[in-house]
């Protein structure tokens, strides 16, 4: 993530409501943000001086930076909304400080006066849409399962583990004195409405990207709302949660959502990072004809805890690890988008990109690598560096460690024998956990799930489906939504979608066929940053010593294009 220097009241703030079919094109996933001196709000255009909309192209998953989709725009015309008292503060900035701190400039002797500080910026954000009262009246015949996780949130990797019943009781109270103030009833709490918005929380905080769930009202936990629903979001760089209520009283979209008078009963999740932003704040609203059951007057009833402990999962991280920035430019692998090919040597060869598709020529990386099943390349370790995964024909799996001045380490054996029967991927294939994993399928249709031990020997392992026919997989965010996929190659050519949720669990729906006339395919190598920032695509290696590009950065599969090689006699790293 780029991190952003800023003072410690900045908040970021969200809001989303039901889409109907004759609204206007429904809201894309957020990922931009305009920054200003006293606020960020996401996913609207940034106001010049003259007052016209200047616009950055962003990805389809980005992670907080100073970029707005363009598709947002087109889909939201107009959606400047004038700063709301949120915005006007008197509280004093605190001095950015740390390892991203600016270097203050040298103070004059002879300075006598002092500039006045440019006046803020105004906050924009996009307002939310509402649905008419039949959106929910008629619920879709097949609603999405709940992902594993639906009792419990998992321990995520970048989340300080901190209580935060304090926080969810000060959000749930604070909207209900506002509602009161304006002539509304209160809204109730819910445990299990509670849970998906926890959920959400972690899981767009340990990916650092805000963006609103989509389709929420179709989980199982929303407990088929009847009258309305919505969804805010807010994010800060202190522990300040009724600074995240104000964030939204001060935004007339937000606003209105709290004030709407169809809500009565509401979740909240509150996660804490020990990234630039501290909080991370989810709340969903719904409207029920009648009360659910387990409906609650407030947060925690008594058990002192807004949210209970997760049971374990393998998707938990080991231990909590941000990788440094690191200039890769020495290094064997410079980036996310570099092609890594073995040629009929067992030679090692990088192809360094150098823009949108376009590669540097073929160098020499490594050596040895004539017995190699597969390669994979990932950060493993996440220490800034790309290190290779080594699947050996004779059922070893390995691991190389890439240095930042070259080269790698000497191989580390992380599982002995019965690693040339499965075919793997690997990938962040858990939301809440920065580490890579690996997806493996056996013979026999059975994809399992192993986590991430460092460089410790690879034997746990957890179920994720069955009945699975494939001859290749690959880890990649096909739809765009921030979760990996699976892309099965059959035997057959064709290829098919599994959609994850960011657990062990696959979603429950029907399996797509995304592709067809693959089967000359001998690699498929995920790219990040192929075409532009943070950009999503695949590498193929097809016969006729071809290599194409397919972006995905849209969500689904775009025209490929080749990428110049020569290929011969080499196979794809994937």
């Amino acid at each position: 993530m780029n991190r952003l220097v800023t003072p410690s009241f900045i908040g970021v703030l969200c809001a989303l409501a039901l889409v109907s079919p004759s609204a206007s094109a429904p809201l894309q996933p957020l990922h931009g943000q305009a920054a200003g001196a006293q606020g960020i709000s996401l996913a609207a255009p940034i106001v010049n001086g003259d007052g016209t909309a200047a616009v950055s192209t962003g990805s389809a998953m980005a992670p907080l930076t100073p970029a707005v989709d363009p598709d947002i725009l087109a889909a939201q015309p107009g959606a400047h909304v004038p700063a709301g008292p949120g915005t006007a503060t008197t509280e004093a900035a605190a001095p950015a400080t740390g390892p991203f701190a600016p270097v203050p400039a040298p103070t004059s002797p002879v300075a006598t006066t002092t500039e006045a500080a440019p006046p803020p910026p105004e906050t924009v954000s996009i307002p939310p849409l509402w649905a008419p009262d039949n959106e929910l009246a008629s619920p879709p015949t097949s609603r999405l399962a709940a992902p594993e996780s639906a009792t419990g949130v998992p321990t995520t990797e970048a989340l300080v583990p901190d209580s935060n019943a304090a926080a969810i009781l000060t959000v749930f109270t604070k909207i209900n004195e506002y509602r009161v103030a304006n002539g509304l009833n209160k809204v109730k709490y819910h445990p299990t409405v509670a849970g998906m918005s926890q959920e959400w929380s972690d899981s767009i905080a340990t990916r650092e990207v805000i963006e609103h769930r989509a389709s929420f009202w179709t989980d199982p936990r929303a407990l088929n709302p009847t009258n309305g629903a919505g969804e805010v979001i807010a994010i800060r760089t202190d522990r300040d949660a009724a600074q995240l209520v104000e964030w939204w009283k001060g935004s007339p979209g937000h606003n209105a959502m709290l004030l709407d008078p169809r809500f009565n009963v509401m979740g909240a999740g509150i996660s804490y990072t020990n990234s630039t932003y501290q909080i991370w704040g989810v709340v969903n609203f719904f409207g029920y004809t009648t009360l659910p059951a387990g409906t609650l007057d407030s947060p925690g009833a008594g058990t002192g805890n807004a949210f209970p402990p997760p049971a374990p999962s393998v998707c938990d991280a080991p231990v909590k690890h941000m990788p440094p920035t690191l200039n890769l430019t020495a290094a064997a692998i410079t980036g996310p988008a570099d092609l890594v090919s073995v040629d009929s040597a067992g030679q090692l060869l990088n192809r360094a990109s150098t823009g949108a598709r376009t590669y540097a020529a073929a160098k020499v990386i490594g050596s040895g690598f004539t017995g190699a099943k597969e390669v994979f390349v990932t950060d493993w370790d996440r220490d800034g560096t790309y290190d290779l995964l080594t699947q050996w024909t004779n059922g070893n799996l390995t691991l190389h460690r890439g240095l930042a001045t070259g080269g790698f380490q000497a191989p580390l054996t992380l599982g002995a024998g019965g690693w040339n029967t499965l075919t793997l991927a690997v990938g962040g294939w858990c939301a809440n956990n920065r580490m890579p994993q690996i997806l493996a399928l056996d013979g026999y249709g059975n994809l399992f799930l192993y986590p991430n031990k460092g460089t410790g020997d690879l034997a746990e392992r957890a179920t994720v489906a069955t009945g699975i026919s494939a001859s290749r997989l690959s880890m990649v965010d096909y739809d765009a939504d921030g979760f990996q996929d699976l892309l099965a190659l059959r035997s057959d050519g064709s290829v098919q979608l599994y959609r994850g949720w960011g657990t062990t669990a696959l979603r429950a729906e029907a399996r797509p066929t995304v592709a067809s006339g693959w089967t000359d395919v001998t690699g498929i190598r995920p790219l990040r940053s192929a075409t532009g920032l943070n950009s999503t695509g695949v590498a193929l290696r097809r016969a006729n010593d071809v290599v194409q590009y397919w972006d995905l950065t849209g969500g689904s599969l775009a025209s490929p294009s080749n990428i110049p090689g020569p290929w011969t006699g080499q196979r794809l790293a994937q």
